[in-house]
């Protein structure tokens, strides 16, 4: 499986040369395009690597698979979903434009910007900080890494740069979405979207999920069976934003990218896949990455469909 994963990177790795770094939020910009790695954690303990597994990156938006999941655990569906939609969206993930024009004015889906901030604002905590710990601590458990941080320098960058958050969160503030302090969930939002991890962690959540909310490595159920299906079908309809219909053509399984150049993606019942490739195609998806879930979901069989 080593010598697929290498020549399934080396295949594509002319891909991150047309791709671009997430320049938006600058401390992303000093990323090396050129990465691209690959990690697999089967449900039966198997680890297997290719490329450039161990480089560390922020994994953004594919915290929102995160926070959806405490959401649920502390809200339970019905809350949470008249909180924040379940529909995938034709715009851009940063767009504000459906808050303004669809009816109820609730974010279409817990994976685009808006629906994240909303979905953060009903964790749990008795203040920001104590509701980021609570972020970071379900990390560590379902990643098996109690040494994963934020990296501080990328928070800051979005914190000084994350002007459209804000007037994604100050809408929904206006329209009841939001009910709590929006610049304290301004600020676990940032600091979730800055978490640094490396494949194996991303891949060892989506074996969480590939295994319906146990942890492979322990036994110890995490989520529910219904919240983890749930989290991947959304995962399937959303996961990669406006281009989340072609991906599941092309590569058929439940997965959510990140625009610091990652993707995760669970296989039910048979794996989960961490990639990186910090190169973006112009929907802010890992140009390298999806080729490399794409290739092996061919030679591995894994669509789901």
């Amino acid at each position: 499986m080593n010598k697929l994963l290498e020549s399934v990177i080396e295949n594509n790795r002319h891909w991150t040369q047309k791709g671009k770094l997430a320049t938006y939020i600058p401390e992303l910009a000093k990323m090396n395009s050129d990465t691209l790695g690959v990690s697999i954690i089967t449900l039966d303990g198997e680890e297997y690597y290719g490329g450039d597994y161990e480089t560390k990156f922020t994994i953004q938006s594919i915290s929102k698979i995160i926070t959806l999941m405490l959401a649920l655990l502390d809200n339970g569906r019905e809350r949470v979903f008249s909180k924040v939609g379940v529909e995938p969206t034709a715009d851009a993930f940063n767009s504000i434009i459906n808050l303004e024009t669809k009816s109820p004015q609730k974010p279409l889906n817990p994976m685009i910007n808006a629906g994240a901030i909303a979905t953060v604002s009903l964790i749990s905590g008795k203040d920001g900080e104590d509701c980021f710990k609570r972020i970071l601590n379900f990390t560590r458990k379902i990643t098996g890494n109690p040494s994963i941080s934020i990296n501080e320098d990328v928070y800051k960058s979005e914190k000084t740069t994350g002007d459209r958050n804000r007037s994604l969160a100050y809408f929904m503030k206006s329209t009841g979405v939001i009910e709590q302090d929006v610049e304290q969930v301004l600020d676990v939002y940032f600091k979730q979207c800055s978490i640094e991890a490396t494949c194996k962690d991303i891949a060892r959540i989506g074996a969480m999920l590939a295994n319906d909310g146990v942890l492979p490595w322990s036994g110890e159920r995490v989520v529910s069976r219904s919240t983890a299906i749930m989290v991947k079908t959304i995962m399937v309809t959303c996961g990669l934003y406006d281009a989340s219909g072609q991906f599941a053509v092309e590569v058929g399984i439940p997965s959510k990218s990140g625009v610091g150049g990652g993707i995760l993606a669970a296989v039910p019942s048979r794996m989960g896949i961490g990639v990186i490739g910090p190169a973006l195609d112009s929907k802010g998806n890992s140009m390298g990455g999806i080729k490399v879930l794409a290739e092996l979901s061919k030679e591995l069989d894994l669509n789901i469909f």
